[in-house]
């Protein structure tokens, strides 16, 4: 199973149907994003939203975001999701490699994510792909 993994240009159809099966596999309390949604995202210059296909279906998704701070250019993974169907084959890891290899020719010099302890394959892969766990605080404040 070799995945193919492309920019997504536009909030197509195709699409906004398969976030709509990604991404109550990511997280059950957020819903899906709206084709709206889907095109504010994909126009906008802060993000980048990658899609992996196999056998030219959608299979995946990953939305990288990058800005400029004082100390130079910051990266973000975003909402990794693979289809069930898809897990195992590598699918996760290209999908990061190409978020980190746009990441390094767009100027950045690291890229962080975070992950939830419970996601233990997918804690396993960003270890073995050399991402280094950070001694630091993680603070949300709801708004």
């Amino acid at each position: 199973m070799t995945a193919k993994i492309e920019i997504a240009g536009e909030a197509s159809d195709e699409l906004v149907t398969a976030m709509a099966a990604l991404i109550p596999q990511l997280s059950k309390s957020n819903p899906p994003p709206t084709k709206a949604e889907l095109a504010e995202l994909i126009g906008s210059e802060a993000s980048t939203m990658f899609v992996a296909r196999v056998e030219g279906r959608i299979v995946g998704s990953l939305t990288l975001a990058m800005f400029r701070i004082p100390t130079g250019v910051r990266a973000w993974i975003e909402d990794v999701v693979v289809d069930d169907s898809a897990r195992g084959h590598g699918v996760g890891e290209a999908l990061n490699r190409a978020a980190l290899d746009h990441a390094k020719a767009h100027g950045a010099i690291t890229v962080e994510l975070t992950s939830r302890p419970s996601r233990e394959a997918a804690n396993r892969l960003y270890q073995r792909m050399g991402f280094v766990a950070r001694e630091t605080n993680v603070y949300r404040y709801t708004l």
